[in-house]
């Protein structure tokens, strides 16, 4: 069965650091590009970043740029999103999204929320 499990969401201040991860199971993680998107209330899903499965290449939006780092293990099957500088607007639920570009297959996690008070 795959899985795809989010955890580290919480409440914190502006201006703080959270790290979330997403611990995956039942694929082969390494073969996956790996991804985080988030959805705030009212709002589409947007990609905030993505981790290629050869090389480790990281892209980001815009918004997070400098503030965000995402890394992968794959030896532990586990992706990471580091934030740092949180802003209210960062405040969304935040998913992980694993894609084989191949196979053009994806999948999802159920989700993390992420809430940054002013």
């Amino acid at each position: 069965e795959v899985q795809l499990v989010e955890s580290g969401g919480g409440l914190v201040q502006a201006g703080g650091s959270l790290r979330v991860s997403c611990a995956a199971s039942g694929f082969s993680f390494d073969e996956y590009a790996m991804g985080w998107f988030r959805q705030a209330p009212g709002k589409e899903r947007e990609g905030v970043s993505c981790i290629s499965s050869i090389g480790g290449n990281t892209y980001y939006t815009n918004s997070v740029k400098g503030r965000f780092t995402s890394s992968r293990d794959d030896a532990k099957n586990t992706m990471y999103l580091q934030m740092h500088g949180l802003k209210p607007e960062d405040t969304a639920v935040y998913y992980c999204n694993a894609y084989e570009v191949t196979t053009m297959t994806d999948y999802w996690g159920q989700g993390t929320q992420v809430t940054v008070s002013s």
